[in-house]
């Protein structure tokens, strides 16, 4: 595992250094503007009026998660600002609360005077669209509940940086900003909802003043410990990154409820990961340099990337599962595929050593995995000579493989059965190390 990501002469030169704590909070105080302000007349004729149905369903479900969130990150800044090492890092994140409060009141007015939701006051029109979150969406910030209380037990620059990492670089840069950008887009191009639109346009101002504050804290932290940030970064993006896919997950995975106004999945995923890259980057953390095995698929495009995610996710493999796993060819291709794919570079294996999964399930084939030097390979069907045999039920192998099960108390419980070299077996957790 690397000590560092950078020597200080490349912390030196990072982008994030280009820009003070003070800038930022000048430009805090030149973009203030008012939620209570806004006249959502004319947005409340358009909507009931030109809107359709299904495009009122869909814009109103995507606007929910935005509402609720919004909410969530104002109520969970307050132990980040206890944190933050100097007094510049502090009077910022102060701002950036007053920012998220503001958020959460433009879109309970939105929700009140437009969609009819709510009574008016914030915790009714919280209720209203709680059934709306997504589970993907859910898991996420109820990880930020649990970080924050974290936060408020351990306030070292590592716990810090984690903090900073789930809340600026993953909730803000590459979830909530394509978001604005998708809905941003189409509301320009058809010039409606002009006072929602105007908000948005402000909250997108907002959350990219916060996302450069993230990514400056965040390198900074990395100059004062190295060695653990870069570790606690990798660590709590290994945790919630499966789930990112299923955060902007329509019901039934429709996708309509994006094309409806001229955007894919594929457009938010892939501006949402290179967000999440460039930005880990520019803090000098960049994802393919972090300790620990591969976050993501390996040698994929970005694209690739987020198209593996999706599929992964609805087969049930990845992130929340909800019902029984897909267990057709092409899933177990994908499935077998990735695992090859995320093997530990650092794997320390001297020789070649083949991995056998040998399933329970009459209908799922034998599939064999080779782990050799630069290299790794996966195949279907039974290997001439295999080194470690794991006997087990298809589904506790993928809830394995989604972190839903733990690999330890399978063995304990009989549910795993290793066979062969046992010691093949330890080798497994150097080719997939939980980091």
């Amino acid at each position: 595992m690397a000590s560092a990501i950078t020597s200080d002469a490349d912390v030196a030169a990072l982008p994030a250094d280009a820009i003070s704590y003070e800038d930022l909070y000048a430009r805090w105080e030149r973009g203030n503007w008012c939620a209570t302000e806004l006249d959502f007349t004319e947005d409340a004729r358009q909507w009931r009026e030109d809107f359709t149905e299904f495009e009122r369903q869909a814009a109103l479900w995507n606007y929910c998660l935005f509402f609720w969130g919004e909410d969530a990150v104002a109520d969970n800044l307050s132990p980040y600002i206890d944190a933050a090492p100097r007094e510049e890092q502090k009077y910022f994140l102060t701002t950036q609360q007053v920012d998220e409060a503001r958020h959460a009141v433009f879109f309970k007015r939105f929700m009140q005077e437009v969609c009819g939701i709510g009574d008016g006051s914030m915790s009714s029109g919280l209720t209203a669209i709680k059934p709306q979150l997504t589970s993907g969406f859910r898991k996420i910030f109820d990880r930020l509940d649990r970080m924050a209380d974290e936060l408020r037990a351990d306030r070292s620059p590592a716990q810090l940086a984690a903090a900073v990492t789930l809340y600026h670089i993953v909730i803000e840069a590459s979830l909530a900003q394509p978001g604005q950008h998708f809905i941003c887009s189409y509301l320009e191009e058809r010039n409606q909802l002009p006072a929602f639109r105007e908000g948005m346009e402000n909250i997108a101002a907002d959350e990219q003043r916060h996302i450069g504050f993230g990514v400056k804290l965040l390198s900074d932290l990395n100059r004062e410990d190295p060695v653990r940030v870069p570790k606690a970064v990798a660590r709590i993006l290994r945790e919630v990154t499966p789930f990112t896919s299923q955060v902007l997950m329509p019901p039934g995975w429709d996708e309509t409820y994006l094309t409806v106004f001229n955007y894919t999945f594929d457009k938010v995923g892939v501006e949402g990961l290179t967000s999440m890259t460039t930005k880990l980057r520019s803090a000098g953390l960049p994802l393919e340099a972090l300790p620990g095995p591969p976050l993501l698929p390996q040698g994929l495009s970005p694209l690739e990337v987020t198209q593996r995610g999706q599929a992964l996710a609805k087969a049930g493999i990845t992130g929340v599962r909800e019902g029984p796993t897909a267990r057709d060819p092409d899933t177990l291709a994908l499935l077998f595929d990735t695992i090859r794919r995320q093997v530990n570079p650092s794997h320390g294996l001297k020789r070649p050593t083949t991995f056998q999964w040998e399933f329970t399930d009459p209908d799922i084939p034998t599939w064999h995995l080779t782990v050799n030097n630069g290299s790794s390979t996966v195949e279907q069907g039974e290997a001439s000579s295999a080194d470690l045999r794991l006997r087990l039920s298809y589904q506790d192998w993928v809830d394995i493989v989604g972190d839903r099960l733990d690999p330890l108390r399978a063995v304990a419980t009989g549910r795993l059965r290793p066979r062969g070299n046992l010691l093949a077996l330890a080798r497994l957790g150097k080719v997939f190390p939980k980091g």
